[in-house]
């Protein structure tokens, strides 16, 4: 993607972005978790506690990244610090394969102390494993 009137988001504000997204989310999910399963919802003893813990805590999670990614390029963390996800060859928004791909790269970007996540720190066009398996990088408007 060359377009002068932008330059890749780095390290810092994307992990700004998400701590802005986990707050969001767990405000939203956590309610909705214990309203479900009250003090079980501390006293896990697995991933998941039941149907309902899955789709508070998995699939509604999932479905909102992706429709954010395809609708405002962008989650609400991104949306706040003004940084977006686009695709890496064009600058447009991403397809839903990609946007599905990005989600579940972060699997092996996380897997081995984040390394795919610090990546970013040390990767030329700031990339994290997840955004080179999708094709996708994020950026945010060139200071001026």
């Amino acid at each position: 993607m060359h377009n002068e009137e932008y330059e890749y988001a780095g390290f810092w504000i994307r992990v700004g972005a998400t701590f802005i997204d986990v707050f969001l989310l767990s405000i939203i999910l956590l309610p909705l978790t214990m309203m479900v399963y009250g003090d079980l919802t501390w006293k896990r003893e697995g991933l998941i506690l039941g149907s309902a813990d899955f789709l508070i805590n998995y699939v509604l999670p999932f479905v909102a990244t992706i429709l954010f990614w395809l609708y405002k390029s962008a989650t609400p963390g991104k949306m706040v610090l003004n940084i977006k996800v686009v695709d890496a060859d064009t600058g447009e928004k991403l397809s839903v394969g990609q946007s599905i791909g990005r989600y579940f790269a972060y699997i092996p970007a996380m897997a081995i102390l984040m390394i795919g996540i610090i990546w970013v720190v040390f990767d030329k066009r700031k990339q994290g494993w997840h955004d080179k398996l999708a094709k996708t990088v994020v950026i945010r408007k060139r200071k001026k």
